[in-house]
């Protein structure tokens, strides 16, 4: 998509909308997509991660989503699907029927809960590489799933074909910093207080979920700092931080955050699945109040 990254740049982790009686939303899904694209600046939508309540939607809902979605943006942007689980076998299932529903590639999660050693690690990521003809994006981020890619894992993973892509939420500026230095992998920030040192070091953008809600404000640290200007791009991370503080670091899922912004901008969302619960109202004023600020800065387009 562009020079940064396999998948562009810009990228969002898309929530996955329901209906008010909790059932799969996919007109809904359908206008997000195509206003986070068509309007919001994004070059690629992530579906079916953990934003996208992947632990409580069925394999059936999970390829629904991806058909509808890809069918609405076309080619305005990639679209990747969450394939992750804690079981391989599982894992290559899904990855074969987001290929079979159109995507553009595969987000891999580490196998989570079980704590596979690195060689377990290193095998899991290779069998669904293995079986599809996508690029995969390696999802490390071992505060949700106790394991992480290892550099040396890392590293040896670099040179499958269809590996080309991380999404980090490692915490480890150096550990990745070695990793795009000595390999092609695209570098994806999934931490939005992180997009920019990342992207200053060599990363390729961020997949962010307060994109959801303020893609323009995200993707403008990229464009400004691509533009030579790196003072702007600084002002214009630090303009987003109490969105994403609010969003990301409030002590709430950001799933749960992000739907309740969108539920009062009036945007496609509707409720949380079960074990999670919606955002309070005092939440959700505190979202709106940090995201008006924005507006009002003009950092945001929604």
């Amino acid at each position: 998509m562009t020079a940064s990254g396999p998948f562009g740049r810009a990228l969002c982790a898309m929530i996955t909308p329901f209906t008010p009686a909790g059932t799969l939303d996919l007109d809904g899904a359908q206008s997000l997509a195509d206003r986070l694209v068509s309007e919001g600046g994004c070059e690629g939508l992530v579906l079916n991660g953990t934003t996208g309540e992947s632990p409580t939607t069925t394999d059936a809902e999970k390829s629904a989503l991806v058909r509808a979605v890809s069918e609405a943006v076309g080619d305005r942007a990639s679209v990747l699907a969450g394939v992750g689980s804690a079981d391989t076998r599982h894992t290559v299932e899904l990855a074969r029927d987001a290929e079979r529903a159109g995507a553009d590639g595969l987000l891999v999660v580490t196998p989570y809960y079980s704590r596979p050693p690195q060689d377990g690690v290193e095998a899991h990521f290779r069998r669904v590489a293995d079986a599809v003809g996508i690029p995969l994006m390696l999802y490390d981020i071992p505060g949700r799933t106790g394991t992480r890619i290892e550099v040396g894992t890392m590293l040896r993973l670099a040179g499958h074909p269809r590996i080309t892509a991380v999404k980090d939420c490692a915490y480890d500026l150096l550990g990745s910093a070695t990793v795009i230095s000595r390999t092609d992998l695209a570098y994806y920030s999934g931490c939005e207080e992180l997009n920019l040192p990342l992207y200053a070091v060599g990363g390729a953008g961020y997949v962010s979920t307060v994109a959801n809600s303020a893609p323009r404000a995200m993707r403008a640290v990229l464009d400004a700092y691509d533009a030579g200007d790196t003072a702007g791009a600084a002002r214009a991370h630090r303009r987003a931080l109490p969105l994403i503080t609010l969003t990301m670091a409030s002590g709430l899922p950001g799933t749960v955050t992000t739907k309740g912004l969108l539920g009062a901008l009036g945007l496609p969302a509707g409720p949380v699945r079960e074990p999670l619960r919606p955002a309070d109202r005092a939440t959700v004023s505190g979202l709106l109040e940090a995201y008006e600020l924005l507006v009002q800065r003009g950092q945001s387009d929604m």
